[in-house]
């Protein structure tokens, strides 16, 4: 039996209960007995060590069952994993502090790219890579393509662990949207002649939000989609449009979900994971459809494990290979929860027949088939860089949402 978590992500919380066990094991882990080389080889501990793990992205929801099982199988190494959650834009000046207090309370940290970003540009993370790639044999060819391109962001200080196609898709009340929009134009449209019936949440608390204004300007066909301060023109000018027939921006997307939900709003932005799991958790009715608008690119995301610096030698000879572990397809078999960050797993091989009982049944009753078919038919590309993305939401908030935004 699975114990229940809370998953939070951009300061988003739901509850998720898992229960059941992993119904098929891999035969070949990716890091399996290679060794640190010698000169980055680790003090050996004296004896099993507690583990400290700060999730910022929401990520525990899909991988404390894979921790814990490590801590199982690894008496000698890991006494426990004591788990907290704290919010991304913290945590940067809470490990400084205590970097230069010359302390180290966490050891590990589960971050999307924002908080990664801005990590790495402090100088708050340890290398891993290639330091300690003897751990990480073939790492990047054992990723799934576009979760290969999603690792590059981390430039060597984190090691990607899930990995979502995330969107932009619209996703709406069939029974309120007879014909569903398949363009911007035709959304723009829609939501003008149904005033206040369209919503969506903050970007820079909405991974949904976020999604959307970066997949507009590959849909509008902007002059620099990588560039929202001198690239996104048509974008900007469209948002703006559409704010004309928006009423408010929620700041987080479970707001969006309720009220989608309850009635009270008949369409909204979403991605995969937004879309499968408040069906499943029953927030919204089973038949609410999705629909990518045409010409759209999958904006792709990602999680990371981090290692702060100053993690003392003989925790991080085991972090390692905790990190090892949570790379083998039977650790990665567990990321696909029921749907939340969709469909979870960063590495090839990885069916959904490996995966929990309960993470099966949910998936093929409130999955969608036509997914496989989007997947393929539409290209992928990786989220803004972490400072790209600061001047997105900068602009939107002080262009778009600044006076509807509660």
């Amino acid at each position: 039996m699975y114990k229940c978590k809370i998953a939070v992500r951009m300061g988003e919380a739901r509850t998720i209960a898992l229960k059941g066990a992993v119904a098929a094991m891999a035969a070949v882990a990716l890091g399996g007995a290679a060794t640190v080389p010698s000169a980055m080889a680790q003090a050996p501990a004296s004896g099993p060590v507690t583990i400290n793990v700060v999730d910022v992205a929401g990520n525990l929801a899909l991988t404390q069952d894979a921790f814990e099982l490590y801590a199982k199988r690894n008496p000698t190494k890991v006494a426990k994993f004591i788990f907290t959650k704290a919010p991304a834009p913290e945590l940067p000046g809470k490990l400084k502090a205590m970097q230069a207090a010359g302390r180290s309370d966490i050891d590990l940290v589960l971050t999307g790219v924002g908080f990664l970003g801005n990590s790495i540009e402090q100088g708050l993370l340890v290398k891993l890579l290639p330091d300690y790639s003897a751990k990480f044999p073939d790492l990047m060819n054992n990723y799934q393509a576009p979760a290969a391109k999603m690792q590059e962001l981390a430039q060597g200080q984190g090691i990607e662990v899930v990995f979502m196609p995330a969107g932009p898709l619209i996703e709406y009340n069939p029974a309120k949207v007879k014909q569903a929009p398949t363009t911007a134009e035709e959304l723009l449209a829609w939501c003008k002649a149904n005033p206040n019936r369209l919503i969506y949440a903050r970007p820079a608390n909405s991974g949904p939000g976020n999604t959307f204004i970066m997949g507009l300007p590959y849909i509008l066909g902007d002059k620099n989609p990588k560039d929202p301060v001198n690239g996104w023109d048509k974008t900007w000018a469209y948002l703006k449009e559409l704010n004309t027939c928006i009423e408010y921006y929620p700041t987080g997307t479970a707001a969006t979900m309720k009220e989608l939900g309850e009635g009270s709003r008949d369409m909204t932005v979403s991605m995969t994971g937004w879309d499968i799991n408040p069906r499943v958790l029953g927030i919204v009715p089973k038949d609410f459809k999705v629909t990518p608008l045409k010409g759209m690119t999958w904006i792709n995301d990602a999680h990371y494990m981090v290692v702060p610096k100053g993690v003392p030698p003989e925790k991080l000879a085991v972090l390692i290979d905790v990190m090892a572990f949570m790379l083998t397809p039977e650790a990665q078999a567990y990321t696909y929860d029921k749907g939340y960050f969709y469909p979870g797993p960063a590495v090839k091989n990885v069916p959904l027949s490996m995966a929990p009982k309960e993470s099966q049944d949910a998936l093929r009753e409130y999955g969608r088939p036509e997914y496989e078919k989007w997947l393929a038919e539409f290209p992928h590309t990786q989220s803004l860089e972490p400072k790209a993305q600061v001047e997105a939401y900068r602009i939107w908030d002080q262009q778009i949402g600044a006076q509807k935004t509660k």
